[in-house]
């Protein structure tokens, strides 16, 4: 690749965003490429390089920063994070009853997507053909519901929450019914939908729900029921330079360009001047390009290697445990993967 020296570790190391396009896209430090530049790949130099920042966690989301590692392996982890954790979720919907207006296939696709607080790790994976299902893969749930009049209610109300009892069905109506020793097993712990306010149906008297339903250990990559996430995504991070000094009516109207947080303007000396706070909250949405007057004022880049992930889980195991499982799923891959070639080696 024909480049000076002095272009190069931007070319290995940054994205450039452009008014009209993206620079940089593709990896090229690979051995060989750059003349002068050791890029052949050694576990010492990765162990030095790579590293995990966690920089906000909650009981719901994490966001962690992860460094010194290709854009091939970050999106397997994003992959295996959406698609090939296991949790637990709604597979069999046994309906003994339902007289609501709700037809039984909408309902069951309803029940389904409820979220099941249990921990799949303690769970195997049902056998195939298994439609019963015994203790140690299986959570037997079950809906019994019917709606009534309140007898309590005055005769001029209109409110159906004042006129009938057990109307509206929400997830919390979802109980759990053990089977075998689960009882015992699971003394210390609350199986059951993680959210209860998820409205399921509404009834009028004289309607009611009876429903039994098995709940098997899955993957997303079989349906999107058992994805462990609301969402795994993750950016490079933004990297701005300001170019030259901007004061004045412009320092504002660059402030306004790009995300809040991102541009401040001070006074310095009885001028208002722009300065660079946090790129980090920067959207990239290259909004200064638009500006002839300013866009020449700054550099916008990404860090190639440097990944911010966000992490969000729907509540059935915590974000850094699904991180961790998610990491255990990729050293299985990459086992497999070394068992499959010393076995091809030895043919």
């Amino acid at each position: 690749m024909a480049a000076t020296m002095s272009n190069v570790d931007e070319i290995r190391d940054r994205v450039i965003l452009g008014e009209f396009d993206v620079k940089n896209v593709h990896t090229t430090d690979y051995p060989g490429n750059y003349p002068g530049y050791d890029d052949t790949w050694s576990l010492q130099k990765f162990q030095k390089n790579f590293r995990i920042d966690v920089v906000q966690m909650d009981e719901t989301s994490l966001e962690f920063d992860m460094v010194g590692i290709d854009a091939a392996i970050a999106n397997a982890f994003r992959r295996i994070l959406l698609a090939e954790v296991p949790t637990m979720a709604v597979e069999k919907v046994f309906i003994y009853n339902n007289t609501s207006i709700i037809q039984d296939e909408i309902l069951a696709h309803r029940l389904g997507l409820i979220p099941i607080k249990a921990d799949p790790r303690l769970f195997e994976y049902r056998n195939a053909g298994d439609e019963e299902g015994t203790e140690i893969d299986t959570i037997q749930l079950q809906l019994k519901i019917k709606c009534t009049r309140n007898p309590r209610a005055t005769k001029e109300s209109a409110d159906p929450r004042e006129l009938y009892l057990n109307h509206m069905v929400y997830s919390k109506d979802m109980k759990w019914v053990p089977i075998g020793n689960q009882a015992d097993v699971f003394a210390d712990i609350n199986i059951g939908p993680v959210h209860g306010d998820i409205l399921l149906a509404q009834l009028r008297p004289g309607q009611e729900l009876d429903i039994v339903m098995h709940c098997v250990k899955g993957i997303g990559q079989d349906h999107a029921k058992f994805s462990p996430v609301a969402t795994a995504s993750y950016r490079l991070l933004p990297e701005i330079t300001l170019m030259e000094t901007v004061e004045g009516e412009k320092a504002e109207r660059l402030k306004r360009c790009f995300s809040p947080g991102v541009i401040e303007v001070e006074n310095n000396g009885g001028k208002v001047v722009a300065k660079l706070v946090n790129s980090r909250l920067d959207t990239c949405s290259r909004e200064v390009l638009r500006h002839d007057d300013l866009k020449n004022t700054v550099k916008l880049a990404r860090v190639r290697d440097h990944f911010i992930f966000s992490v969000e889980s729907t509540g059935i195991l915590a974000p850094d445990v699904l991180v961790t499982e998610a990491i255990k799923v990729l050293m299985t891959k990459c086992r497999r993967f070394l068992t499959e070639l010393d076995s091809t080696e030895m043919e």
